[in-house]
């Protein structure tokens, strides 16, 4: 056990940007000198009683992470906020990363186009050079809907986007990757736009991980949308530089364990560099779960690039989401999360993470999903279960539920939805369920109060484990907690279990609490780094 006091050797922990020396004295005790670089060693050469017995580094916070994915993206720390879709991850969300040296998705999953294009015009007025980007998400049942999404993207140079839900690679998603690459005279391949992957599943990240497929290059050639030249260049590039390995997370997500997921990826990227030799290396971040200081350290320590955030970041003053919903998230435990029924998704059994604490949601959505699953037509369903349905869940008939539906597939375009439906009941049925999901994250959003047991809110354990953290601190409510401030804290924080760690590899027993660290201000971590 070390003789130094908790409180001091916290203290000097704290100092990260100043190493520290474990000198024996003359007690035998040992002493905690924290010196900068230019500490001389001279004055224990004469007596070999006054050694070091341990050393730790500075581990800086923009040395986090991979200095490469870092300047690639011009980012001054390896932290991003995740797309979370409809709008979650707001305009306000993203310009304050960016402000701060990191970097935010805008959450576009879910809005209309001209809401994206709003977006993006404020955001490139606001941001100008600085780094932040967009979602694109797999659109399974509107391809067409995925194509303008790019489109659009392309338009206002649009140069980074997350790449979610994706099963395969899609024309749309091709198109973005391809279009405009070209070889500089030092013979160099440029790519104008970026895709920073999210992927749970190995065989997807393969995928990503491979240049554009040709079976769709050809596609995009054949239709005029790409050249020749970057037809031709397009086998020399993988889909996506840089990969986001999400173990358990919120919203869509197969609860993988972020110790076995991200070491598979990380391998997977070497055995790709190895297959394909892209001169730009691949990168694999690490997200789901990360809400502590602790859970940030051991993703940088498995050889995480970077980090990226979501459940935690909804509860903060920036999302966009009402208040009460923030509230609801802030008295979160880590149990209280479930899986239900995706939106986009619903026919193949996708599902979503969401919080079950305060909201009949998840119970109500996985009902809808079972009674789809068994039966062929909602007339099929036993009177007592439509009766529920319609009083409890639809609070409307079926058919007046569809007449909304309709009007909704109509005003988005997506006619061939409405087509099908009208000569497979059971497609109905599912449509007008899927209504039921979309408008329950929507309420949430708005905040509708007569709603407020149909919210369904898109949250991971992560959750619980940060409230846990910040306990008794300023960050224990909503309305202190800011984005970059809570993503400051989990990086410093993430230094300082570091640099215990490091102590404790050298055979010190760190006294209790010494490794512990609460949220600071902005200004009182400013006077750390």
């Amino acid at each position: 056990m070390l003789d130094e006091k908790s409180n001091s050797l916290k203290d000097l922990l704290m100092q990260v940007n100043t190493p520290i020396y474990a000198v024996q004295t003359d007690e035998g005790g040992i002493d905690f000198i924290a010196e900068d670089n230019d500490f001389s060693f001279s004055a224990f050469k004469e007596n070999s009683e006054h050694c070091i017995k341990a050393f730790v580094p500075a581990v800086r916070l923009k040395n986090l992470g991979d200095m490469g994915f870092k300047k690639r993206h011009a980012l001054t720390y390896p932290y991003i906020a995740g797309a979370m879709a409809n709008g979650i991850s707001s305009a306000a969300m993203v310009k304050t990363m960016a402000q701060n040296g990191m970097m935010g998705f805008l959450g576009a999953g879910g809005l209309s186009i001209e809401q994206i294009e709003e977006n993006i015009i404020d955001l490139k007025a606001s941001l100008k050079d600085k780094p932040f980007g967009f979602n694109l998400i797999h659109s399974l049942g509107d391809p067409d809907l995925e194509m303008a999404t790019v489109d659009l993207y392309l338009k206002h140079r649009i140069t980074l986007v997350s790449a979610a839900a994706f099963m395969r690679m899609t024309p749309a998603l091709v198109f973005y990757r391809i279009k405009g690459i070209f070889a500089d005279s030092d013979g160099r391949i440029v790519t104008p736009n970026n895709i920073i992957a999210k992927v749970s599943r190995i065989e997807i990240a393969r995928q990503f991980f491979s240049p554009p497929p040709e079976k769709q290059v050809n596609f995009l050639l054949e239709k005029g949308l790409i050249t020749q030249q970057e037809a031709d260049l397009s086998p020399y590039i993988p889909m996506a530089q840089d990969l986001t390995a999400e173990a358990d997370s919120g919203g869509h997500t197969d609860n993988r364990p972020a110790l076995a997921l991200l070491p598979t990826m990380i391998a997977l990227k070497n055995e790709f560099m190895d297959i394909y030799n892209y001169k730009e290396p691949l990168c694999v971040g690490l997200a789901g779960g990360i809400a502590t200081p602790e859970s940030a350290a051991a993703a940088f320590g498995m050889g995480a690039a970077y980090i990226l955030t979501g459940s935690v970041n909804q509860s903060c003053v920036e999302a966009g989401i009402c208040d009460t919903v923030k509230k609801m998230l802030c008295q979160a435990e880590q149990a209280d999360v479930a899986m239900a029924p995706a939106a986009d998704m619903f026919e193949i059994g996708a599902r979503v993470q969401v919080l079950k604490r305060g909201t009949l949601f998840p119970v109500r959505a996985d009902k809808l999903f079972k009674l789809y699953r068994s039966h062929n037509s909602f007339d099929d369903i036993d009177e007592k279960s439509k009766q529920e349905i319609q009083e409890k869940i639809l609070q409307s008939g079926f058919e007046e539920a569809w007449t909304s539906t309709e009007k909704f597939f109509r005003k988005t375009g997506n006619i061939k939805e409405l087509e099908r439906a009208k000569n497979d009941p059971k497609h109905k049925m599912a449509l007008v369920f899927r209504s039921y999901l979309g408008l329950s994250s929507k309420w949430a959003i708005q905040g509708n109060s007569e709603k407020k047991m149909d919210y369904q809110i898109w949250c991971g354990p992560a959750i619980g484990a940060f409230n846990q953290w910040v306990k008794g601190s300023f960050l224990e409510t909503h309305e202190n907690r800011k984005t970059a401030e809570v993503a400051l804290n989990l990086l410093f924080g993430a230094c300082i279990c570091i640099r215990a760690s490091i102590l404790k590899t050298q055979g010190f027993q760190l006294p209790r609490g010494a490794e512990s660290f609460k949220p600071m201000s902005q200004k009182e971590l400013l006077s750390f780094l």
